[in-house]
């Protein structure tokens, strides 16, 4: 049975608009490392509906490559055909716009669950399809052959989702897929989570979603609620634009574009999302950001301030905000910093360093450790 995070990815852009396959490689990486159990490829996060064929062979061949099990984005019978051994199950939509009823839908998906070579993971998403679903519905799919699982996004949590997760079908997995309500979700009994926010702060969500199936309310309920801030602002405008955004900003992918009709996101959505996030933050006074943006700055010293290698913001007088990437670090007392390194930090000599760290540590004395942070930025 499925359980655990899956990560719908985005599909990143390179500067000429083509598919950014390394990007798109490096990603999926990441949310593996961070704890996911999966991917999904050609989600609605995906833009698959903007994708030439070309372009969705690259972005599941590129998936595929991992290793990890593989949920794929297929809604009709030719989709389902071509996966092959790519998938390890697909995520077929309820049938949108036409509002069948429920024993259309279930017609429907039973007719392409008979002919799928994998099993399906039925997308119930009411608030886009326009088809509502009961309990009793839910357990019925549930009940048709090569059926694996449910993503259920009913837009929060309403009364025949607490019926279904009240007496679950056996041997079928409910995965939530409304990134706000995950923790909820989890808390009545869900099985794990489909959540393109998990591209922000995958090792977050993975945790979330573990505590809760081990029954840590200590420990998932704060968590939850710090990541229900996050997803509101990562969904404040149309998905993905703002993850994209988001993964941009901190250098992971090369543009934030999206394709029409979806638009970038708005500043100050991108600024409420980097806000909400994870990310380790280097502060700086206003009057260095001229010498940071033309490259003449790219060390800076810090006490009692643990940063390590990774993505950061550059913020400058609580104001100005840089993407960048500390690129390195090392820890040593401040009385055995080098010339060579004073003058990389802008200091005249290694006799300067102390006093002139004393302006922003007055407690600093000559054997204390500091760490020497190299940096560059990603964006400008």
């Amino acid at each position: 049975m499925l359980t655990g995070l899956y990560v719908p990815l985005i599909t990143p852009f390179d500067a000429a608009g083509e598919v950014a396959v390394e990007a798109l490689s490096r990603l999926a990486h990441d949310v593996l490392d961070g704890g996911a159990a999966g991917l999904v490829a050609l989600g609605t996060t995906g833009e698959p509906s903007t994708l030439t064929g070309a372009e969705r062979g690259t972005v599941l061949r590129t998936l595929a490559a991992t290793g990890a099990p593989l949920i794929v984005g297929a809604n009709d019978a030719t989709a389902l055909a071509g996966l092959g051994a790519t998938a390890t199950a697909a995520l077929t939509l309820v049938p949108p716009f036409v509002r069948a009823g429920e024993d259309g839908v279930i017609a429907h998906l039973g007719a392409l669950a008979k002919t799928s070579p994998v099993p399906l993971v039925v997308y119930h998403v009411p608030y886009r399809t326009a088809q509502t679903l009961s309990a009793g519905a839910l357990r019925r799919i549930a009940a048709l052959p090569n059926v694996a699982g449910l993503k259920l996004a009913a837009g929060g949590i309403d009364a025949d989702t607490m019926d279904l997760l009240a007496d679950p079908p056996p041997d079928f997995a409910v995965l939530g897929g409304d990134d706000l309500y995950i923790s909820p979700l989890l808390a009545l009994g869900a099985h794990g989570g489909i959540l393109a926010s998990a591209q922000v702060d995958t090792a977050a969500y993975a945790g979330l979603i573990t505590a809760w199936r081990a029954g840590d309310a200590g420990r998932a309920r704060p968590l939850g609620h710090r990541l229900a801030r996050l997803s509101a602002a990562l969904f404040a405008e149309p998905n993905p634009a703002v993850i994209k955004a988001v993964l941009h900003a901190r250098g992971r992918i090369p543009t934030p574009d999206v394709r029409l009709p979806l638009l970038p996101a708005s500043a100050a959505a991108v600024s409420a999302a980097l806000a909400a996030g994870p990310v380790q933050r280097l502060e700086f006074r206003a009057a260095h950001l001229t010498a940071v943006r033309d490259g003449r700055k790219r060390v800076t010293m810090r006490f009692n301030d643990p940063v390590e290698a990774g993505p950061a913001l550059l913020v400058f007088g609580g104001e100005a905000i840089l993407p960048g990437r500390i690129t390195s670090t090392v820890t040593k007392p401040v009385s055995a910093v080098t010339d060579a390194e004073a003058r990389e930090d802008g200091f005249a000599g290694a006799a300067d360093v102390l006093p002139g760290l004393r302006d922003y540590y007055p407690q600093l004395r000559p054997g204390d450790e500091i760490v020497i942070v190299r940096f560059e930025l990603t964006s400008s």
